[in-house]
């Protein structure tokens, strides 16, 4: 059959154009090329989709990536030995990083708690201490 009978064919439902079996295979033919196209269209959706979830993953992995690294400060530790007349006190006001500690005795209970240091213990001149730090640097 040519294709301008199978056009007439469908164009018009009549079955005088086409035998049982051609009107079969058109049919048959019909319903694949339906099936293919919704392939297709599922395909592609699906496609966009993951395009889309790609992009989205990468563009907040950017956005959490930009972090101002000036306002990063490293905790590090190290020893002094304490000179005549030092005391706590004076160790702490010399050392201490506000932006990290909320007054000198917060900062004076965390050395005496790295030292081992009970409330009435007094450091001696020649003792060597550990306190903490904080800096920009990372080593």
């Amino acid at each position: 059959m040519t294709k301008a009978l199978m056009t007439a064919a469908s164009l018009y439902n009549d079955q005088r154009f086409l035998s049982k079996s051609e009107l079969r295979i058109y049919k048959n033919k019909m319903r694949r090329q339906k099936i293919v196209r919704r392939q297709r269209l599922v395909l592609g959706l699906i496609a966009t989709i993951i395009i889309f979830a790609v992009l989205f993953w990468a563009s907040t992995m950017t956005i959490n990536a930009k972090v101002d690294s000036s306002d990063i400060l490293y905790k590090y530790y190290k020893p002094i030995s304490v000179q005549a007349g030092d005391s706590l006190w004076s160790i702490a006001a010399a050392n201490i990083s506000y932006e990290k500690y909320d007054s000198i005795e917060s900062y004076i209970a965390e050395v005496r708690s790295i030292n081992h240091l009970e409330e009435d213990d007094v450091v001696l001149a020649g003792e060597d201490i550990i306190i903490p730090y904080y800096s920009k640097e990372f080593r």
